[in-house]
């Protein structure tokens, strides 16, 4: 990805994210709180990797460094061989728009545009008008059992249709990078599953790359890895633990 409108595809098995030796904290009173300190994590293209942590342990914080949101004090976040440390707000935005898809905890929707508008508004975004944007935007919603709530305005919606909107206005643009805060956490458990099946194949059929972040092992279970952390570092875990 030299350039933010340009993302490339070669060498598919190198680290295509690439966070090293970050080190990321936040004003608390008369001191800083330190969330990160030195992580680093690698991520192959197309792989799906879920981070877990006790709260406060820095996870969104991960999540929107990947996302360009925010800048790290120290070390560097490559995605593709952008470097995104070096970039100003303008062309970090850029990047995010075109090539990550951003599952916020609390939806985050536009509360003046209905279902289909807030999902349609991604693709506008990037360029895709009219009906072309209309009927990808609603063919997501049904694959997500929404399609019945298109018209309706966020406020009209309980919290887990909500998050199902949010959900497909993260994919249907097809990007390359998804990320994902507690993406089923307003959810009951059958349609989480339902959700979370849909969202799967949705990333197959885009291969994209994810980083999600749940205290959930039953939906870290639909990734490649599983990752921890604590105290700001990184730990990979293959067994059965609890938070």
């Amino acid at each position: 990805m030299s350039q933010p409108n340009k993302p490339t595809t070669d060498n598919p098995a190198s680290a295509f994210i690439r966070i090293t030796g970050v080190t990321h904290s936040y004003p608390e009173g008369n001191a800083r709180h330190l969330v990160l300190d030195n992580t680093t994590i690698a991520i192959n293209r197309h792989e799906k990797v879920a981070l877990l942590g006790r709260s406060g342990s820095g996870k969104t914080t991960l999540l929107n460094l990947v996302a360009g949101i925010d800048k790290a004090e120290k070390g560097s976040v490559t995605v593709d061989g952008l470097e995104l440390t070096t970039l100003d707000e303008k062309t970090r935005t850029l990047f995010r728009r075109q090539h990550v898809g951003f599952v916020y905890q609390f939806f985050n929707l536009v509360p003046t545009l209905t279902a289909l508008e807030n999902v349609a508004f991604t693709l506008e975004l990037n360029g895709v008008r009219g009906s072309e944007a209309r009927e990808r935007s609603l063919a997501l919603l049904e694959r997500l059992g929404m399609a019945g709530k298109a018209d309706s305005f966020p406020t009209r919606l309980s919290g887990g249709e909500q998050q199902r909107v949010a959900i497909a206005r993260a994919l249907v643009h097809r990007p390359a990078i998804v990320l994902a805060d507690e993406p089923t956490g307003n959810l009951d458990m059958k349609t989480g599953e339902d959700v979370l099946a849909v969202f799967h194949e949705v990333l197959q059929e885009n291969n994209s790359a994810l980083l999600l972040v749940t205290h959930s092992l039953a939906v870290a279970g639909m990734a490649d890895r599983i990752l921890t952390l604590e105290n700001g570092e990184i730990a990979e875990r293959d067994g059965d633990f609890a938070w």
